[in-house]
């Protein structure tokens, strides 16, 4: 019999069962729905197919599998079966560009697990193929999902995976640093994953455009890890027609991405075709097979490659990723400190001035005034509040140094004692390391300002001793001034150093260091560093600088744009 024909009969007698069905009211029999006894499909599957969570009739019949929903935090997570904890488990992270087929690449992981064949006729999802999904590019979420119950069908274990959103979409690169935090928050959060055996990044087979956006894509994705995973990144190339994906590997190898290498030493790769779904017309069947089996070769592949890998534990992924935010909010804090100091030490010259120009006068104790910049702090309001139904933006910042420890860019905490900024109870960034009940999240944060005022030598001294030891109040205004000036300077030292040791431990443990989320903070950093003249350090970061490769480069004009990339 002819292939539309038997297909024709197929979806006939499963519409006659559906039919009859909801006339009857025939109750659920299975915990996964009731069968299509009845249809030429494999009766393997009986138990497992629902008449309500039909997407396609035919060959193949397509059905929705369903899944228990969890939400955990900010992430959420959908589990097909029961898992035993008697059995193996293998976790993938998928990463990729908006539209790369990340969401095929899932279904077809779960098919493969159950041991889903050609002449089966039938394909299940787990995730709305992207195509269809008008809305699915719009969720910021990271989604893991959990195929347990079907161990031993082709794998000797159960599968976890985790769907990122597409990198680099229309929303901008805003939305990108918030899957690195909901990544972030997936492996350090109690109830999240904190080991991985592969990460997949998923290109198409026609990717070969290494235009800005592409290497920024490569850049945020590379940026995430620590150096132990390099031997776990593989690219899962999709839309394959089974050839050699010679101008994808060229792009990688052009983008000096740091992966796992096969026997060629080429960037390790698995190819696959995203046309199991597909309908199996007469003129289509020969084309779809061969689809099949490149996805079917492909897939024995990357599982060989996955049994044989190493577990990584996450723990080093946090600490990068939090060192790299520590790193972004000491350097934005550090700028306000400097040019507080910067204001405070003009405001010191101007008094100096004022006073030498009436030594006269205060050789003799004679009343006069000081017109001068007083320095001072103001709250000065932001945007702030909840976003995304659940983000609640503002700035943390410290009330006894009133200083802004994390701003911009604090989203994920509630509060500040969950800030990535706290460790061991107290903040990282603020100048005296405050506890973090000394910490606010409010939508203000803390702006230096100045203002004319005029100030008799008495009231100097006053604003000058205060908080100041019993022996420094005996010493001259002069004497006291000079003395801020000279603590000021090495304060900023201290700050610059700080900021220093965040960038050589990000060289430490990152897979990548010199990422553009790293190296547009470097000439803000050398530029202060010659100005302390430490020149070990100011030659340090400019090797770090020099060493910073086009696809950096293309990442940081495609995220800060032009002006930052004049800046290297």
């Amino acid at each position: 019999m002819a292939l539309h024909q038997q297909r024709r009969q197929s979806m006939d007698s499963m519409q006659d069962f559906s039919l009859s069905q909801s006339c009857t009211g025939t109750e659920e029999t299975s915990p996964f729905g009731q069968d299509h006894s009845g249809t030429n499909i494999s009766a393997k599957y009986k138990d497992i197919i629902s008449k309500d969570n039909v997407i396609q009739l035919g060959s193949p019949a397509v059905y929705h599998l369903r899944t228990k929903k969890q939400e955990f935090g900010t992430l959420t997570r959908m589990t097909v079966g029961e898992k035993n904890p008697n059995k193996t488990n293998k976790t993938i992270l998928l990463l990729g560009e908006t539209g790369a087929g990340k969401s095929t690449m899932i279904n077809a992981l779960l098919n493969y697990a159950m041991g889903v064949k050609w002449e089966d006729e039938v394909w299940f999802q787990i995730v709305e193929e992207e195509e269809n999904n008008q809305a699915g590019s719009q969720t910021s979420d990271v989604i893991v999902y959990e195929i347990f119950g079907f161990t031993d069908e082709t794998l000797p274990y159960s599968l976890t995976i985790i769907d990122t959103p597409g990198f680099g979409d229309t929303r901008g690169t805003e939305r990108d640093d918030e899957i690195i935090l909901r990544l972030f928050d997936l492996f350090r959060s109690e109830d999240g994953v904190h080991e991985v055996h592969a990460v997949g990044l998923v290109m198409k087979a026609s990717d070969n455009r290494l235009n800005d956006r592409l290497m920024y894509i490569f850049d945020a994705m590379m940026s995430l890890f620590g150096k132990e995973v390099e031997e776990n990144i593989v690219s899962l190339i999709t839309h394959s027609d089974g050839g050699t994906p010679k101008n994808v590997l060229r792009a990688l190898e052009t983008a000096k991405i740091k992966c796992a290498k096969n026997d060629k030493n080429q960037p390790a790769h698995f190819l696959f075709s995203n046309r199991q779904n597909e309908e199996r017309t007469e003129e289509e069947e020969h084309s779809l097979k061969f689809a099949w089996q490149v996805t079917e070769k492909g897939m024995k592949q990357f599982i060989t490659f996955l049994e044989s890998s190493k577990s990584q534990n996450m723990k080093k992924t946090v600490k990068v990723l939090n060192e790299r935010m520590r790193l972004t909010a000491c350097i934005q804090n550090l700028e306000v400190r400097i040019e507080l100091a910067e204001l405070k030490q003009t405001e010191i010259r101007q008094i100096q001035e004022a006073l030498k120009k009436h030594e006269k006068k205060m050789k003799k104790n004679q009343e006069f005034t000081v017109e001068f910049d007083e320095v001072y702090k103001d709250k000065e309001p932001i945007d702030g509040g909840m976003r995304w139904l659940f983000f609640y933006e503002g700035a943390v910042c410290c009330t006894q140094c009133e200083e802004n420890c994390h701003y911009p860019g604090c989203t994920m905490a509630w509060k500040p004692e969950h800030c990535e900024v706290m460790e061991g109870g107290c903040c990282t960034v603020c100048t005296n390391k405050c506890p973090a009940s000394d910490h606010v999240k409010e939508k203000w944060i803390y702006i230096p300002k100045t203002r004319k005022v005029q100030k008799t030598v008495e009231e100097m001294k006053m604003k000058y001793d205060e908080n100041k030891s019993e022996n420094e109040k005996k010493l001259s205004l002069l004497e006291n001034l000079e003395k801020e000036m000279n603590q000021l300077t090495a304060e900023k030292s201290e700050f610059l150093d700080e900021s220093y040791q965040h960038v050589v431990r990000l060289e430490q443990i990152a897979l990548k260091a010199d990422s553009a989320s790293t190296i547009v903070h470097l000439d803000f950093l050398i530029e202060k560093m010659k100005e302390e003249g430490d020149t070990e350090k100011v030659q340090k970061l400019e090797e770090m600088k020099n060493r910073v490769d086009e696809r950096t480069r293309a990442a940081v004009q495609y995220k800060f744009g032009k002006t930052c990339l004049e800046m290297m």
